[in-house]
């Protein structure tokens, strides 16, 4: 089974009218859509913003649903100069930005007494992600790498810039290392796919809302393409 979560029901709407749903289940305040979606099954819901929400929607699909697939679909603002609104960044791997034990010995971002720093996305997955954005999104830029989240809209250079010191990630949002977190206690596969809205910057709060639409669009073109290879 494969559960297909974005933040906003804006991030899921297309998706859920382009499915063939069976049964709709109500559970900690969202609502999960089971059925068919371009030949699989899947499960799509929106998880609310946040990344305490997304892993509690992660493990409500793998708990309930039996999914051993997660697949997190949205937005987010750019980490890399050459990443421009409008692309596309599928993780190699996800990590808390806002994580900070530091103090204790740990490096910056590590959840103390996990064995881990990086959530470690399906090799697979991400390759037929890629794959799928360069059939499906010809006219953009696709790019693999680090995702780094945080419970914070990232709209300050100065917080950029330590983020980027901090992890070098391609991109950054708000859901995807709760998502990767809860994949990997659970063993499944996971992999985040994000379209640039923003440059995470001074100019973040004016571009996102101008570009928010278009890079929804090229999320939903590549679900249903990778849908068909997965």
């Amino acid at each position: 089974m494969i559960g297909i979560i974005g933040a906003m029901e804006e991030e899921v709407a297309a998706l859920k009218e382009a499915m063939e749903i069976e049964e709709t289940v109500e559970q900690a305040g969202m609502t999960f859509c089971k059925g068919t979606l371009c030949g699989k099954e899947a499960v799509v819901v929106r998880s609310g913003i946040g990344k305490v929400n997304a892993g509690i929607c992660a493990q409500i699909l793998v708990d309930r649903f039996r999914a051993d697939t997660l697949i997190n679909t949205g937005i987010a603002g750019s980490l890399d100069a050459k990443i421009d609104i409008g692309d596309m960044v599928i993780s190699t791997d996800a990590v808390h930005h806002d994580m900070d034990a530091s103090i204790f010995g740990d490096p910056v971002g590590q959840v103390p007494r996990m064995d881990t720093l990086f959530f470690p996305a399906d090799e697979a997955l991400v390759q037929k992600a890629l794959q799928a954005n360069e059939k499906a999104n010809p006219d953009i830029h696709t790019y693999t790498g680090r995702i780094a989240s945080g419970d914070q809209f990232i709209a300050s250079k100065e917080v950029k810039d330590k983020i980027v010191q901090n992890f070098h990630p391609m991109c950054v949002e708000m859901e995807g290392a709760g998502i990767a977190h809860a994949a990997y206690l659970n063993k499944v596969s996971y992999v985040i796919i994000r379209a640039i809205s923003d440059k995470a910057d001074n100019s973040a709060t004016m571009d996102y809302p101008t570009f928010e639409q278009q890079a929804i669009n090229h999320s939903v073109r590549l679900m249903k393409e990778l849908l068909t290879i997965i």
